[in-house]
């Protein structure tokens, strides 16, 4: 097998970018950006740390991540499993990437830059939910913002209901848990996991 190890070889290969590919990239959320950010529920949250990449899901409400003003990004972290491996690589690299998707849309939006956690007391509360608060609210910075184009999508087919899989075909969390340890029962764990997950939504 060959292995590219320069940019020299990677760029024979794949030749120049072409015009769309760069003129699209801004360095601040446009207005076209913005109402791509408002309508999107979900994103994947990359970061890095000592111990390598991360890359984490964060769904919530569509416009769930602030558009605070033209250069900053707010997202709350509701709550999860605790794990933080994300938080813990913010901490300690401040660089972080989201990828929005957006039901029914080919094109994806991918945002650069770096962030901080957040613990003000008034920024946790303008995000409360039912009640309950953030313990930590992600501030970004963003450095470069830019439209991914359909073809990953279409090539998915992603949005396609009759390409949906059968649940039933997966293993589930709890019989994954039990081939892992005898110490968690797998089937309890399956049993009551949707109205633990109701308890602990938001």
């Amino acid at each position: 097998m060959s292995v590219i190890t320069t940019i020299e070889q990677l760029e024979a290969i794949y030749g120049e970018t072409g015009l769309a590919s760069t003129a699209k990239v801004a360095d601040r959320v446009t207005p076209h950006y913005r109402v791509m950010i408002e309508k999107s529920p979900f994103a994947a949250l990359a970061t890095c740390g000592p111990e390598g990449l991360d890359c984490s899901p964060r769904g919530d409400l569509p416009g769930f991540i602030r558009i605070h003003d033209e250069k900053t990004l707010m997202m709350p972290d509701r709550r999860g499993n605790n794990r933080v491996d994300s938080l813990r690589n913010i901490v300690r690299d401040p660089r972080i990437a989201l990828l929005f998707l957006i039901p029914g849309s080919g094109n994806t939006l991918r945002v650069n830059g770096h962030g901080h956690l957040s613990t003000a007391p008034d920024l946790l509360e303008s995000f409360r939910m039912e009640g309950k608060l953030p313990r930590t609210v992600l501030v970004m910075t963003v450095e470069e913002i830019y439209f991914q184009c359909a073809r990953a999508i279409v090539r998915a087919d992603l949005w396609n209901p009759e390409k949906r899989v059968d649940p039933r075909e997966l293993p589930t969390p709890g019989q994954i848990l039990a081939a892992m340890t005898a110490d968690i029962d797998g089937a309890a764990y399956d049993r009551e996991w949707p109205e633990r997950a109701r308890k602990s939504m938001w």
